[in-house]
């Protein structure tokens, strides 16, 4: 075995645990400053925190919903003008 690869290993090892420290450290910052924001509202607001979330949540599903319904249309148009306009076969069609 090259002596190379255990050096280029180790180096990797530390460069990987450098780069996680960093991931976790972040983690760890938006978990503590971050995800405090619906108990912070749910308290401007007068309700509890957990159907602050629960509205979080509905958003997120009915504007993803929402997009999709866009898509869908959009996809049905094209196909009916498609299926109304009729397609030439060649240039001497006209």
């Amino acid at each position: 075995m090259c002596p190379w690869n255990s050096a280029f290993k180790r180096v990797i090892l530390i460069f990987q645990t450098r780069s996680m420290s960093v991931v976790i450290q972040l983690k760890y910052f938006f978990e503590k400053h971050g995800f405090h924001v619906s108990s912070r509202l749910a308290d401007k607001l007068g309700m509890r925190a957990s159907n602050v979330r629960l509205f979080f949540i509905y958003i997120t599903f009915v504007t993803a919903g929402l997009w999709f319904g866009v898509y869908l249309t959009l996809a049905f148009w094209i196909r009916l003008k498609d299926l109304i306009r009729g397609k030439r076969t060649s240039v001497f069609d006209l």
